[in-house]
């Protein structure tokens, strides 16, 4: 797979439980997707939803899975680079009897290059993004203007980039990238009560961490 020369993602032990590595060999067939070089035919994928949200790193699919779960009319296309995580969320999916998630293994820069059709999803979720806190790993945090370019081709027209994070520099610092951009417009919001709060999110809050949710809308 191609891959970009900066990696935004933190490469992490890819230790697989039993049952992950299980639910990733028996439900791989029905939720995932193999990385291609054609785009994909995303209403063929979701035929019954009426709208589309690519979730770019999912983490262990906590959120991604409760959001199938709460919001069926809805189609996710999910993309994570780890292993684990996939099997988690694959699990889930088979125990909650989803048919509106799908799965695709990778790094979301070439992704969303090659697989993802211009104006075909209504928007993009990034939640808890690696904030990469030393400076001189700022390169690496995925919200930049290139970024911003990538996924506005994407989004259909009135739809809407929302990321929630907490590490408050990062998210000053996301705030300073969209402000200077001419293709989304918004900021940060109340937090929705329709994102699910998840158990990494909650221990962040016991250690006093602050979330940001933020909301833009393309232009």
């Amino acid at each position: 797979m191609e891959q970009d020369s900066v990696r935004t993602y933190r490469l992490r032990g890819s230790r697989i439980t039993g049952p992950q590595q299980s639910a990733l060999d028996k439900y791989w067939g029905l939720y995932g997707i193999e990385y291609s070089y054609d785009f994909l035919d995303i209403p063929s994928l979701f035929p019954t939803s009426q709208q589309v949200i690519l979730e770019i790193g999912f983490g262990m699919g906590e959120a991604t899975a409760l959001l199938g779960r709460d919001f069926p009319e809805t189609g996710y296309l999910a993309v994570e680079v780890h292993k684990p995580g996939i099997g988690k969320l694959m699990a889930r999916i088979e125990e909650l009897a989803l048919s509106n998630i799908r799965i695709i293994e990778g790094d979301a820069h070439p992704i969303i290059k090659t697989m993802i059709p211009d104006a075909s999803v209504h928007g993009v979720h990034l939640f808890f993004p690696d904030p990469w806190p030393k400076k001189r790993h700022h390169k690496r945090r995925i919200v930049n203007e290139e970024f911003l370019k990538l996924i506005h081709a994407k989004i259909k027209d009135g739809g809407f980039f929302h990321i929630a994070t907490d590490w408050v520099p990062y998210a000053e610092q996301i705030q300073e990238v969209l402000a200077a951009s001419p293709l989304f417009t918004g900021g940060v919001i109340e937090r929705p009560e329709w994102r699910p709060l998840t158990r990494f999110e909650g221990q962040g809050i016991t250690k006093d961490h602050q979330v940001n949710d933020l909301r833009y809308f393309k232009v």
